[in-house]
């Protein structure tokens, strides 16, 4: 199978181009999503845009206001309030500065902005500010970008385009790089060039008109396209072969956990082109050479794991020489990141890609998939030649590029962490899932009822419809949750159904063996498919929903009492069967928890009737006088699977607003 060939086009509406007429950075905010739209342009936050706007200060004084996209602003969705607005004076005086620090750069950069709230300047605001153009845009345009990173790809480069492009060696974005397009355009008649090629970086174009540079990229990014085609780069893939398999995923993810110093999430990709990049002879070679753009080592790090017969040593090695690359060109002033790789490459198998969340992993991926084109293309075009391992390093180790990763503040306590919650669709199980969002934790929520599969629509959550009464349902449903997310780390085991009340003496064989299948052999049968994959996870642990019936049954109660009581014990043996791995097991038992689907206005009544109550009162009737609700046993639910609890396993915790019978 080929691949479709991708021709880059203009996406510009001239009808939505003129509401937008003489409003310089409304029309600025436009061509940038354009340009964000196309990802073979920009990825995550990759490229910058401008637009120079003549503006009076607070003393009706004209001034000329660069405004440059914002760090941390991605093109494809930026606002108006994501551009900095910089005097544009101040940006062209440092530009004639002799040396200027990046730290000194950021702060000067920041002094000369005339709306303190703006995000900070672009770090390469100051280029921005010597091109002397309205509107300036600059992309890593993957077509391009793959061009130069070959053996021969400023000859190439010369190639496609002649004498109309400036061509800008490598050198580290920022101050060192506006200084020397600064010194190189000195003489130069800016009208003479229709752009900029930054070997291995990306491209810049420029003029008074938004649509003509907007054009002039795509017109400069379709001709390096157009290239790729005559040379032959088309891209061959391969069909899926099966799934991998799960635990191995899991000790992986287990792996790299441990390296990162966090919870991770692994995502495995068996599509047809991670498959045939992952077949490549040569792969190891050329797969370890380095990134398309150097910005993406802070995503990616320089190179992926290349998975092998025994993958566990091959990450192994690789934070041993990812130690030996730091040391290598560390000048003793740095601190080692974490060794744990970014993506792998797994032969047969396909590309396996870890992050904290769902959100890191997107990014993650998007950037490998693009790698993976990027350098199957310059194999063809006579070898995938990025930029050498001590730029990359001073780029990964660059104090502007770990600033950005810094600024997501303190992660949510649960970050990183997989779990299952079962009967999620509705009442307790809905209320966990939706806790354990909050508290950033991913959740493969389990219920019978179909709706499960659309009731959270985010990407932090798997709707699994499962019947957990059926043992073959439920292994499937824990498989799929290890290939989706990478691991388990928690359960929180809730499906049940309160059982129909009848004396013994009249107990229905039907009701009777329905209990026990829902309300205790089901949670076994949960345990015991997660079992091998807990023991892999970080910090595992259960959480059993019993009941007060526990406790303090009652009569008439004795299909579900047993069964909660059996599922009690179960608990027990677990966490005595379990500690020795380090896996937790508690059990809550709550009561009178109105807010499910059961208890319908009308049962709620009847209820509060039968015992002389308001509903009010009859949801209140406890040592506390207060509510339980759904939520509350929640809360509780993901406080046991954290650090409080980070010491107790086999205990056994009401709520239940204090019962009488139970104390």
């Amino acid at each position: 199978m080929v691949t479709e060939y991708f021709f880059m086009k203009s996406l510009w509406k001239e009808k939505q181009a003129q509401e937008l007429k003489g409003d310089l950075l409304k029309l600025r905010v436009y061509t940038s999503r354009l340009i964000g739209q196309e990802e073979d342009l920009v990825l995550h936050g990759g490229g910058n845009t401008s637009v120079k706007i003549k503006e009076k200060n607070l003393f009706g004084e004209p001034e000329e206001i660069l405004y440059v996209k914002g760090s941390g602003w991605n093109l494809g969705t930026i606002e108006e309030a994501g551009f900095a607005p910089v005097r544009l004076k101040t940006l062209v005086q440092m530009a004639d500065l002799a040396h200027l620090s990046d730290t000194d750069m950021v702060k000067y950069q920041r002094a000369a902005m005339t709306n303190p709230f703006a995000p900070n300047p672009s770090v390469e605001a100051i280029l921005h500010a010597i091109i002397p153009f309205t509107f300036v845009d600059h992309t890593h345009a993957d077509a391009v970008v793959t061009i130069t990173n070959t053996a021969k790809g400023e000859e190439r480069i010369k190639e496609i385009y002649g004498d109309r492009m400036l061509i800008v060696p490598y050198v580290m974005p920022g101050f060192i790089l506006a200084k020397e397009i600064y010194r190189m355009t000195k003489n130069l008649d800016w009208n003479s060039i229709d752009g900029m090629i930054l070997l291995n970086h990306g491209v810049f174009t420029f003029h008074e008109d938004p649509k003509v540079s907007y054009e002039k990229m795509i017109e400069i990014v379709s001709q390096a396209e157009d290239y790729l085609k005559g040379q032959n780069a088309t891209l061959k893939n391969e069909p899926s072969r099966g799934k991998t398999d799960p635990l191995r995923i899991a000790q992986i993810r287990q792996l790299v956990s441990n390296l990162r110093g966090t919870a991770c999430l692994a995502q495995m990709d068996n599509s047809e082109g991670s498959l045939a990049f992952s077949n490549l002879p040569g792969l190891e070679d050329f797969a370890s050479r380095g990134p398309i753009t150097p910005d993406h080592v802070i995503r990616t790090k320089r190179i992926p794991v290349i998975l092998k017969e025994n993958p566990l040593s091959d990450i192994d090695r690789f934070a041993k020489d990812y130690r030996a690359f730091f040391n290598a060109f560390n000048d003793g002033t740095l601190q080692a990141l974490d060794p744990a790789p970014r993506w792998a490459v797994w032969p047969e198998h396909g590309r396996l890609t870890f992050g904290r969340t769902p959100k890191e992993i997107q990014i993650i991926c998007d950037i490998s998939l693009h790698t993976m084109k990027a350098i199957r293309q310059a194999e063809i075009l006579g070898g995938w030649q990025p930029l050498p391992k001590r730029e990359l390093f001073e780029m990964e180790y660059w104090v502007l590029e770990q600033a950005k990763l810094k600024k997501g503040g303190t992660p949510p306590p649960m970050q990183g962490k997989i779990g299952v919650v079962t009967g999620a669709a509705s009442g307790i199980g809905q209320a966990c899932v939706e806790q354990l969002l909050v508290e950033g934790a991913t959740v493969a929520a389990l219920d019978i009822n179909p709706s499960v599969l659309s009731k959270f629509n985010q990407e932090s959550v798997l709707g699994i419809e499962c019947d957990v009464t059926d043992s073959a349902s439920v292994s499937q449903a824990v498989e799929k949750t290890i290939l989706h997310f990478g691991g388990l780390d928690f359960l929180i085991s809730n499906a049940g159904i309160f059982s129909k009340s009848m004396p013994i003496a009249e107990m229905d064989a039907k009701i009777w063996n329905q209990s026990l299948d829902l309300n205790l052999s089901s949670h076994q049968r949960l345990l015991q498919a997660s079992l091998p994959y807990l023991e892999l996870g970080i910090q595992p642990v259960m959480v059993f929903i019993g009941s007060k019936n526990v406790p303090a049954p009652g009569p008439g109660a004795a299909a579900y009492s047993v069964a909660k009581a059996g599922l009690t014990q179960l608990a027990r043996v677990a966490a005595l069967e379990l500690g020795k791995k380090g896996i937790r097991v508690n059990v809550i038992h709550p009561n009178a928890v109105y807010d499910t689907a059961i208890w319908t206005d009308e049962v709620l009544q009847a209820r509060a009737d039968h015992y002389g109550l308001s509903v009010e009162e009859y949801k209140t009737n406890n040592v506390l006088k207060t509510e339980v609700t759904s939520k509350d046993v929640a809360t509780l639910a993901a406080c046991m699977l954290g650090p409080a609890f980070r010491k107790t396993t086999g205990a056994q915790v009401p709520i239940d607003g204090g019962n009488e019978r139970v104390i």
